[in-house]
């Protein structure tokens, strides 16, 4: 799919991305990886904003940015769309309904439920939802990244060394990347 595929002529309006992303921000629980399944969702199988090889680059980049991931890649949706003021919009869109709904709770909400059994529940089963959703986008995203037998020895490495000595996710990226270059020295 072609990036001309991808996107018409006529600009995105300002609007239409800050009520994309306000939709993103308000149905989403757990933030981070969770929050990717609906991204994509939006952006590449609904507005058809971007393809899925741009959706899995712009996280590529993402990841080494500071910030969330959720935010960044909004910006970075929104830059591909409108520029400058697009990023802004997505930002506003994806973090205002958390930043809305944190402050009612904790103003309100959260002294009154925090004990309630059945909020308590809600959470019991929300959690498990969240580690679901972040399994399901890993599982998709893997389908079109990994390519070959080599790319699937290499996550399946990195992975057990990223569960098992808890090291920081910036030096997992830079081993990947070594071992990248290593294995396909293609002209590198």
């Amino acid at each position: 799919m072609s990036r001309q595929e991808i996107k018409t002529d006529k600009p995105e309006s300002l609007w239409h991305i800050l009520l994309t992303f306000l939709k993103v921000g308000a149905f989403t629980f757990g933030g981070g990886y969770a929050i990717l399944p609906v991204i994509q969702q939006e952006v590449v199988n609904n507005k058809k904003w971007v393809s899925p090889e741009e959706f899995s680059d712009i996280l590529i980049i993402t990841q080494g940015m500071p910030g969330q991931l959720a935010l960044n890649s909004a910006i970075q949706i929104g830059i591909r769309l409108r520029g400058i003021p697009g990023g802004l919009m997505g930002a506003l869109g994806v973090t205002a309904p958390s930043v809305i709904i944190l402050l009612a709770i904790a103003a309100y909400f959260y002294p009154l439920l925090r004990d309630n059994d059945y909020v308590q529940a809600i959470f019991y089963g929300l959690r498990p939802a969240v580690v679901a959703l972040i399994a399901a986008a890993a599982v998709k995203m893997g389908r079109g990244i990994l390519q070959g037998l080599n790319g699937v020895i290499l996550c399946a490495v990195l992975l057990l060394i990223a569960i098992i000595t808890q090291i920081h996710p910036i030096i997992i990226l830079l081993v990947g990347g070594l071992a990248g270059m290593i294995v396909c020295k293609r002209g590198v």
